[in-house]
């Protein structure tokens, strides 16, 4: 079977207490290969976590199917369990057990022997930078050693499928570098990853294949290559100029080789046809603007203007850029 999960139809509808019904998730189609590094992105708000919590067994869908290795994972909730794990974005560490207990218990509650326990749980908690504080309480931890201890978990009992939801909010640079390391060696051992995060460049140097949620429906799917060549140009010259309003944007759309201008961050953003755009041109325009050029470059394309084209929206902002 080349797929290990196939989501097929899957919807999630909220009753809030007034009655009004929300569909957080629509009717969504999608898979994932075995063995694979699927990315699953999304801005805030656009379904992305509800999605997740159904595919994890934490809510129940309101209609559409699930198959983890090909068994209903909705008929058979505590089968699909054993496959998977999970670093989910709250904290649901047992707070009254120290880092050490942690493991353990979650390794026992997989099957494995006490001895094979002891031994996992020693190599995680030197790997993640643990060791001297295993026997602590997790609840002395702070937020980034609590997330260290909820990564060695979902990894100890070597899932058929991990599920990382914004698996680095909190890590310094260095233990990010570790968790890349260790879902790496993971997934050459067979785990198929599935990943949210809002660090553009891991999905973009790490997954085999990326799908974009928004507004509770999967609006595009495919490598990364493939998803940036659904946008106008991969040359995109960047202005900030001392003014910045839609004036400009609408001026820049006439210049010559400019297949779409934006707003982004407080800077003007062209979308060029040619790779090497002529700048004089360019300036020549803003001399005859009210505004002044600060600065400019020339960058290629990157998921966050996948993002932005596709979705009018960065990946961290409900707002409408």
């Amino acid at each position: 079977m080349n797929n290990i999960l196939e989501v097929k139809e899957l919807k999630k509808i909220f009753t809030m207490k007034n009655g009004r019904k929300i569909e957080a998730v629509k009717n969504i189609n999608f898979n994932v290969r075995r063995g694979e590094v699927f990315g699953f992105l999304g801005p805030n708000g656009a379904g992305k976590s509800t999605t997740i919590s159904m595919l994890t067994t934490q809510k129940p869908a309101t209609a559409g199917e699930i198959l983890l290795d090909g068994e209903s994972l909705i008929k058979n909730p505590a089968n699909a369990r054993r496959k998977i794990g999970v670093v989910a974005q709250h904290n649901n560490l047992d707070r009254g057990l120290t880092a050490r207990e942690n493991l353990i218990y979650h390794a026992k509650y997989f099957g494995m022997e006490t001895n094979m326990a002891n031994k996992k749980a020693d190599e995680y908690l030197e790997k993640f930078g643990l060791a001297d504080r295993q026997h602590d309480y997790v609840k002395s931890y702070s937020g980034g050693m609590a997330q260290r201890v909820k990564i060695a978990r979902a990894m100890i009992h070597t899932p058929d499928i991990l599920y990382l939801d914004e698996p680095t909010t909190g890590l310094d640079p260095s233990y990010r570098s570790i968790l890349w390391e260790q879902m790496i060696e993971l997934n050459k051992a067979g785990t198929t990853i599935f990943l949210t995060t809002h660090y553009m460049e891991e999905p973009e140097q790490l997954c085999d294949r990326i799908a974009i949620i928004n507004n509770g429906e999967l609006i595009a799917l495919g490598t990364s290559s493939e998803l940036k060549n659904m946008i106008p140009s991969n040359n995109i010259v960047s202005m900030k100029l001392s003014v910045l309003n839609d004036s400009h944007v609408e001026s820049a759309k006439e210049l010559p080789g400019v297949e779409k201008a934006t707003i982004q961050s407080g800077l003007l953003q062209l979308y060029m046809k040619d790779a090497q755009p002529d700048f004089n041109r360019l300036v020549s325009w803003v001399k005859g603007l009210d505004t002044t050029l600060q600065n400019i470059s020339l960058s290629t394309s990157t998921l966050d203007d996948v993002f932005i084209h596709l979705t009018g929206k960065g990946i961290m902002s409900n707002e409408i850029k």
